[in-house]
């Protein structure tokens, strides 16, 4: 599977405040305005942060990118790992877990 690195992605705290533009982003999630299951992965997302400690996460517009858009544009929400999906509509809690640890214990 190949990864998808964007050059810039607007950082997003665990508090869910926007901030200062990143390189890359290990937890990246596409979205698009008034999307609901986007937000709804969002809050997701937030509240496994409770239980576990995640990477940071980025926010992307899936149309702000020719490419993402032509790869994810139906798919979203999607949330990536490195670059790489994790899963998309639904957050997939155990499969989000079983990439972290596979990449710790890569490292």
């Amino acid at each position: 599977m190949v990864a998808f690195k964007p050059a810039a992605l607007t950082a997003v705290a665990a508090t869910g405040e926007v901030g200062a533009s990143a390189e890359v982003a290990a937890l990246t999630l596409l979205t698009r305005p008034e999307c609901g299951l986007c937000e709804d992965m969002r809050h997701e997302l937030e509240t496994l942060r409770t239980r576990h400690v995640l990477p940071p996460l980025a926010l992307l517009d899936v149309d702000s990118d020719r490419e993402l858009q032509r790869r994810y544009g139906l798919k979203i929400p999607v949330l990536l790992l490195d670059g790489v999906p994790v899963c998309s509509a639904r957050l997939d809690q155990a499969e989000l877990l079983r990439m972290l640890a596979d990449r710790h214990g890569a490292a």
